[in-house]
């Protein structure tokens, strides 16, 4: 998407503070944290370099100049990759992508295995699969085929406040992972498209999309509070498709013995 580069490099210079980085603060400044000029003089670059590359003007950008920014702005593993692909954008693609298509092998993986919630997440967050465990616990064959996707339920379905306690947190985890999908497609019409509906529907994802945080949903913890099934605590993990980069297994995984896990045995076992 137009402009993300230098939004993306802007937000991370705001949060760095001159003191952070060894150089004393002068004067008053008009906008938080880094000058551009100071990135580019810890960066070890001109400053017209620097502007150029914010400007989106640097297609040919190095790895090590790419890496120097990044240590400077103190981005993190995930931040760091981001950069190198909003910095270095792939060429627009010549046809419409091919619609979202699960292999019949990754199905039969669903249901093996058994009473553990999984499915499997596509571009732009799109629920493409699940397993009757994830079913019962969230419900994806009651939802039409345009709702089942994992922001437009965060941030336009009233029951997700209710059926995520800490929806503040999925929110956020939500549009941080959202923005990988964004910088590795930016001509994505449908992606535009998703983003400019949300924005225009719902304040909180576009205060949270114009902070441009990136953030891989790798693991964690997830608290639900199921209209039936109660309280529930569920760790989860999420693991790459071999062979399709565009789609990713999600996995609850509840820990034996504990009340989540028998909740959630209850819940699946029901008819």
């Amino acid at each position: 998407m137009d402009g993300d580069l230098g939004d993306f490099l802007r937000s991370r210079r705001a949060r760095i503070q001159p003191g952070d980085v060894g150089l004393n603060s002068y004067g008053r400044r008009r906008v938080p944290g880094l000058r551009r000029e100071e990135v580019a003089q810890l960066a070890g670059v001109s400053v017209d370099y620097y502007i150029r590359l914010e400007q989106g003007r640097g297609p040919s950008v190095s790895d090590a100049v790419l890496d120097a920014v990044a240590r400077v702005l103190g981005l993190d593993e995930t931040e760091h990759a981001h950069l190198r692909t909003v910095a270095r954008p792939e060429p627009r693609p010549a046809a419409p992508a091919a619609a979202q298509r699960v292999r019949p092998g990754l199905r039969l993986l669903l249901d093996t295995l058994g009473g553990a919630p999984a499915f499997i997440l596509g571009r732009r967050m799109d629920v493409l699969a699940w397993n009757g465990a994830a079913d019962a616990l969230l419900g994806f064959s009651r939802l039409s085929p345009g709702a089942r996707n994992v922001p437009r339920q965060v941030f336009l379905d009233p029951a997700s406040l209710e059926l995520y306690p800490d929806w503040a947190a999925v929110a956020a985890e939500t549009v941080a992972h959202l923005r990988l999908d964004a910088g590795l497609h930016p001509h994505d019409k449908q992606l535009a498209a998703l983003v400019g509906e949300l924005s225009v529907k719902n304040e909180d994802f576009r205060r949270l999309w114009a902070d441009h945080q990136v953030k891989a949903k790798a693991y964690g913890v997830k608290r639900i509070s199921h209209p039936v099934a109660g309280p529930l605590t569920l760790p989860y993990e999420t693991l790459d498709v071999p062979g399709d980069r565009d789609q990713c297994l999600v996995v609850y995984t509840p820990e034996p013995g504990t009340e989540s896990a028998e909740r959630l045995a209850l819940l699946t076992a029901a008819p």
